[in-house]
């Protein structure tokens, strides 16, 4: 009798390792390597769905969804779009990792929000009169180095010395920004020389080029912010602006100049070119209008 060989093929059986095993340890892995501001922004835009609905999030419903949808219509429009963009944002993650069969938040709708960039764009002769109202040098020269190179307060704050060089006839600093991304700005000879004049006999490469007056430290964003208002109003303004108006003046004055918009996208370190193209439309510099018989 012959015995016939019998060969047994074995399939590989995939093996899914849990990436999270409670709630508290998702949001910990999707909050992992955001900025600060935005983890506690998110964190606590989260804890206000978990304290709404009291559920896990492998229970919630799309009900509940837009039952917190509802709740949140006491805060700003913006602040309603954050906090449903970052639940939607947990949950696709934690749905994209395994830990959630399913992406609930996917259904949810976010609400419309007016764009409100025009507002918030200086005129240049305001941009100078606050500079030219300030006259503590540190202070003058935060609110220039804000304009001159678009950077975020956050960037501003945690510039060292070892971050400002020469650059040919003219000065540069690496700025460590969002996401991770180190950029280099280049910026005219006459705003090295006023961010030089600031350093101190002893500073080292190490310590910020913005010190607090009281602590010695790092000056904060909160400092910065008031500094900001300060100048503002002493320039005659009655909104609240903020460090950010700056960035925002730069990248349409910019622009008016006829500066290209990659190079803009470059400075600002926006991450696609679309951001960077808001502020054309923000500004136009022509419009139909003016082929009316009016």
């Amino acid at each position: 009798m012959n015995q016939q060989s019998v060969a047994i093929i074995s399939t590989p059986v995939a093996v899914t390792t849990p990436q999270a095993a409670i709630d508290d340890q998702l949001i910990g892995i999707w909050l992992h390597g955001r900025s600060p501001h935005t983890q506690r922004a998110y964190a606590a835009d989260v804890a206000r769905l978990r304290a709404r609905t009291g559920k896990r999030l492998v229970a919630l419903t799309l009900a509940d969804l837009q039952s917190f949808a509802d709740s949140v219509l006491e805060l700003s429009p913006a602040s309603q779009y954050r906090a449903l963009s970052a639940v939607k944002s947990l949950l696709a993650f934690g749905h994209r990792i395994g830990y959630l069969p399913f992406d609930v938040g996917s259904a949810l709708r976010l609400p419309a929000v007016r764009g409100r960039l025009a507002e918030r764009i200086l005129p240049e002769a305001m941009v100078h009169r606050m500079f030219s109202l300030e006259e503590n040098e540190r202070n003058r020269a935060i609110l220039t180095l804000l304009y001159a190179s678009g950077v975020r307060v956050s960037e501003l704050c945690g510039l060292r010395w070892r971050e400002l060089q020469e650059n040919g006839d003219s000065a540069q600093i690496t700025v460590f920004g969002k996401g991770g991304k180190t950029r280099a700005i280049r910026l005219p000879a006459s705003i090295g020389r006023q961010l030089r004049e600031l350093r101190r006999e002893g500073d080292s490469g190490d310590q910020p080029i913005f010190r607090s007056r009281k602590k010695g430290g790092g000056l904060q964003p909160t400092a910065v912010l008031r500094i900001v208002r300060r100048a503002a109003q002493r320039a005659g303004m009655d909104v609240a602006v903020s460090p950010h108006w700056l960035r925002h003046a730069h990248a349409s004055h910019a622009l008016d100049r006829g500066a290209p918009i990659h190079l803009v996208q470059a400075t600002l370190g926006h991450a696609s070119i679309t951001t960077t193209g808001r502020y054309l439309h923000a500004r136009p510099t022509d419009s139909s209008s003016r082929f009316l018989g009016l």
